[in-house]
């Protein structure tokens, strides 16, 4: 198999363990890999699956005037090769259509990629199809080499379509991991991009079965409270507002403990509107755990709770890999009907959905499913088998293989 390189935004980050778990899995089945990331890691804690990565790790300049001699010299470097030019068109023609500094940046990034280009490397793959993928098709434009795409959430909905078409119709295929994201990205590639639907699932093996008995809480007892967790990073997409408001909204009557997992930028803020709206004891704000810790959590909760939306510049979450965990581990979810959760989460089948930015509505579904725990226990057992069935990462990871070894075949 060709050496090839991922390009990703930032590794390690504690927020993207789908990229960790795929990486893995690519090198189980025999694929020999360089990870070139565009940012340090800034998470102080790293998940097991990290670790067992054994793929070498470069890391990018993050800002041009922080290296100057390094990116000088890749693009000096790179004048006398004919793919640098085409490279330069492309850039000229993205600026005339997107005039800002972080798309000469891209390209400066670029050219150190080729002018340290790994030894044998012979494929480019980049996650995320905005800023890494501008990378990797600028490199790969460089090198005169061939370059493939995933694409996942935000980096869809917050691209102009101009750029997305553009990308599409360049790589060799492009997969994505929400049937909502792979319609729209289908669209706009139309015939001249090939893109695959590839749902990430998980690591089975890691979230094994949880063969413990799921309490029977009704929110009855003040000295054994419903335990109600999410996962996530405290950013304006995944809805914690929304969330903390649906909880004030409950009756005083229930007894319920809320735990919140993951850093994030509106930390500070929620809990402020948490102490506003009077339940700051009832939460506990754990932070950024690793992937054991969290796989704790689940199995000692009896709820999982994430009050997703579409931002005003487009910005959602695809199907939260979160989502997937818990209900691994047959915990019920009560969530919004965005994106891709309704291809895991069938309301009243496998979960709880209603329509976003609805507090009243998700408070009363966390009031149905802290009331009745034969309904929380239906609903995870159909979840848990809706998962190992058919979110199983092998099928992904089998996918992706033949994406890579067709496309290394037409370029022999």
């Amino acid at each position: 198999m060709r050496k090839t390189v991922i390009v990703l935004k930032g590794y390690p980050r504690l927020s993207e363990t789908f990229i960790a778990q795929e990486i893995l899995g690519l090198e189980r089945a025999g694929f020999d890999l360089v990870l070139v990331a565009l940012r340090h890691p800034t998470d102080k804690k790293r998940h097991p699956v990290n670790d067992e990565i054994k793929a070498p790790v470069f890391y990018l300049p993050e800002y041009l005037h922080e290296e100057p001699g390094r990116v000088l010299k890749a693009v000096f470097s790179g004048l006398a090769k004919p793919g640098f030019w085409r490279a330069v068109a492309t850039l000229v023609r993205d600026l005339g259509k997107d005039f800002t500094r972080n798309r000469v940046r891209r390209f400066g990034q670029a050219a150190v990629l080729c002018a340290e280009w790994p030894k044998d490397a012979g494929w480019l793959h980049s996650h995320f199809i905005h800023t890494p993928a501008s990378v990797a098709s600028y490199a790969s434009q460089m090198l005169s080499i061939g370059w493939s795409c995933s694409a996942h959430a935000k980096d869809i909905w917050t691209s102009d379509d101009w750029e997305l078409r553009q990308k599409l119709q360049a790589a060799a295929w492009t997969v994505t991991c929400t049937r909502s994201g792979f319609v729209h990205l289908q669209k706009l590639a139309a015939a001249k991009g090939e893109v695959h639907l590839s749902y990430h699932g998980l690591d089975l093996d890691r979230f094994s079965r949880f063969d413990g008995e799921k309490s029977a809480r009704d929110g009855s007892d003040p000295e054994d409270p419903v335990r109600i967790v999410s996962v996530g990073r405290a950013v304006e997409k995944k809805g914690y507002d929304i969330l903390l408001k649906a909880l004030s909204r409950l009756p005083a009557s229930l007894h319920w403990k809320f735990t919140h997992i993951g850093g994030g930028e509106k930390l500070p803020e929620l809990q402020s509107l948490a102490k506003e709206l009077g339940l700051e004891d009832r939460i506990e704000w754990r932070g950024a755990l690793d992937q054991t810790e969290v796989l704790a959590e689940y199995q000692r909760s009896d709820l999982f709770a994430l009050a997703c939306r579409i931002t005003a510049d487009g910005d959602r979450d695809g199907l939260p890999n979160v989502i997937v965990e818990a209900s691994s581990q047959r915990l019920t979810t009560v969530s919004t009907e965005i994106s891709g959760i309704p291809e895991l989460i069938t309301h009243n089948e496998t979960g709880l959905l209603c329509p976003p930015e609805d507090a009243d509505a998700f408070a009363a579904l966390i009031e149905t499913a802290i009331t009745d725990p034969v309904l929380r226990h239906r609903l995870g057992d159909a979840v848990e088998a809706r998962v190992r069935s058919q979110f199983d990462h092998h099928s992904s990871i089998a996918q992706l293989k033949q994406l890579f070894t067709g496309a290394w075949s037409k370029q022999r």
